[in-house]
């Protein structure tokens, strides 16, 4: 049986294709159209998707889209009527989109798609809740979900069991974490829905001096970690903007400009919200914790991005283990609505654990040589081992490399296929590759991925940390990797084993044999502002509009020295072939 799952039009459109209950591809919109966050109707990725379970959308059995359209669009009206006629500018822009697209998923679905077949609609948090229990390793859990807003639900608790999953408790539109969380992203300057982790980034470089003011006069919180938001502070329920001059004036200070310097007011502010949505989501989990008495949990939703909240449901609650969907946000409710028809509507038996979500388009040697030697670009071409050999060698040397092999990753982690690698025990790297490379703010921390066997040997951390999910606190006597440990003393965690990504440990393994270290700088493969490289054209582009020292794309090593520097006009003029 194949089922399709789409997630599409608010944030992150994505598709998943499951066969008998397998996950077979995994991809983003934005990897294809280049456009950050696409929210339009995934077309190149469902096209990926059933080429690479090759399959015709005449052989699905069912399409799944992740959200109720109706409902969404019931909330929203509800919402304008009650604050008009402020509401009305934004009821303006909304409206035509609404009625053109937006409503009429179902005819959207069997038009792009020339399907005839059976279309279904998840409720929004239900295909979140389904992302992370369905194919989690627990037979059993507590289930928590924090996000902006589905249809009228903003965050929901309940429990999975078998098949089934059933929600019991949730917080509605406009009381919502993640648009609390957005609030501050827009105040401080930064793109919503796109830059929340810079907020997250920021805040270790402030005090929370502003805690008690957010949750004395934003949010009116309960002992289970439901809340309510003082409306009155805030705009985005009826306005194009997220806050106004009475937020403003709660903070003694206007919005900051974008691209403008941060100063430590700025700092602070980010500290504070950082901190209060830690004390919000540890309190919901523990009342998760409370309410269902399992030790176990799984968690999706935007929010459940947020590492450093992660981390503190480890340490302040008494779950166990935690499982969180890799691509938490809406593109994982894709997978969620398809596993829910599977699994819970249509009854067949859970025979799928998410291993690892390298899940996307991926590129032969020959098909990267072909490519490399159409464009007449000097390299040269390794067999594995000594691929591996000279590569490690290469970040040894202080080389800055590009690494891109097999599947692409889905989700909004870089996990070691399509990444950027450094020496984390340089700590003049931690600048040279924000500013030369990635082209972003100074601030900003970079993730090491370790040897899941030596973790523990370089982090506090209780078990493995596959997807950059968790924060973990670098041992004092491990501070010998710089480059990845935050102001606070933590770095976001990725653990690697040869069975996750063989080729990416292999790397790690060999670094570690000829420098004693077991830790390297992942960060992703682009640039500020642009998703994740998918095919080898972009990533020579990138690779030549920014400072990295060689690419090793597949069998193949690329140096910058022997190739004829060119400006980023011309390489901007290429006009290679995008498949």
């Amino acid at each position: 049986m194949n089922i399709l799952g789409i997630s599409c039009f608010y944030h992150d459109a994505a598709a998943a294709l499951i066969r008998d209950g397998r996950l077979v591809a995994a991809a983003q919109e934005e990897r294809f159209t280049r456009k950050r966050h696409d929210p339009d109707f995934p077309r190149h990725a469902v096209r990926f998707c059933l080429e690479r379970g090759g399959v015709r959308a005449q052989d699905l059995e069912f399409v799944v889209f992740y959200d109720k359209p109706f409902i969404k669009f019931e909330r929203i009206l509800q919402s304008y009527v009650a604050t008009f006629p402020r509401s009305f500018p934004s009821f303006l822009k909304a409206l035509p989109v609404w009625m053109k697209e937006k409503m009429w998923m179902r005819q959207t679905i069997a038009r792009e798609l020339d399907y005839e077949g059976q279309i279904l609609f998840a409720e929004h948090h239900v295909s979140h809740a389904a992302s992370a229990f369905l194919v989690s390793p627990f037979e059993e859990a507590a289930i928590l979900t924090i996000d902006g807003v589905g249809e009228w639900e903003t965050a929901t608790l309940g429990s999975g069991r078998g098949n089934d999953i059933t929600l019991t408790h949730a917080l509605w539109f406009p009381h919502s974490l993640g648009l609390l969380y957005s609030s501050f992203t827009y105040y401080l300057g930064f793109r919503v829905n796109s830059a929340e982790y810079k907020v997250m980034g920021l805040a270790p470089y402030g005090e929370p001096r502003f805690y008690d003011v957010i949750m004395k006069d934003l949010v009116w919180m309960m002992d289970d970690g439901s809340f309510r938001l003082n409306m009155k502070n805030f705009t985005f329920h009826h306005g194009l903007t997220m806050t106004g001059r009475k937020f403003e004036r709660l903070f003694g200070a206007p919005r900051r400009e974008p691209e403008s310097a941060l100063t430590q007011f700025h700092k602070d502010v980010a500290a504070s919200i950082q901190k209060a949505t830690d004390t919000i989501v540890v309190a919901m989990a523990r009342e998760a914790e409370r309410q269902t008495k399992s030790s176990r949990l799984c968690m999706a939703g935007g929010v459940a991005l947020n590492c450093v909240s992660n981390s503190k449901i480890l340490e302040g609650t008494g779950f166990k283990e935690v499982f969180i969907q890799p691509a938490a946000g809406d593109a994982g409710g894709a997978v969620g609505a398809a596993y829910y028809a599977y699994n819970t509507v249509l009854g067949y038996p859970r025979n799928f654990e998410l291993q690892n979500v390298f899940l996307g388009p991926e590129f032969s040697d020959d098909e990267i040589g072909k490519f490399l030697d159409s464009g007449q670009i000097p390299y040269d071409r390794y067999e594995k081992d000594d691929l591996v050999k000279e590569t490690a060698a290469l970040i040894a040397q202080q080389k800055v490399v590009g690494w891109f092999q097999g599947p692409m990753e889905f989700g909004p982690r870089a996990l070691g296929s399509r990444s950027i690698l450094a020496d984390a025990r340089n700590p003049r790297n931690q600048s040279v590759v924000n500013l030369k490379i990635k082209y972003r703010e100074s601030f900003r921390p970079f993730a090491p991925t370790v040897l899941e066997e030596k973790s523990g040997d370089y982090f506090r951390f209780p078990g493995p940390s596959p997807y950059m999910l968790f924060v973990a606190t670098v041992r004092e006597d491990r501070r010998s990797i710089p480059a990845v440990t935050h102001v606070d003393g933590t770095a976001r965690l990725q653990t690697i084993s040869r069975d996750q990504h063989p080729l990416y440990y292999d790397l790690l393994k060999e670094f570690e044999r000829q420098t004693g270290c077991p830790v390297l700088i992942n960060t992703s493969f682009n640039v500020r502002g642009e998703p994740i490289v998918c095919t080898p054209q972009e990533a020579w582009r990138c690779f030549m509009r920014t400072e990295m020292d060689h690419l090793v794309m597949g069998r193949y090593i690329l140096s910058k020295e022997k190739i004829r520097p060119a400006t980023q006009s011309e390489v901007a003029a290429e006009q290679f072939e995008l498949d």
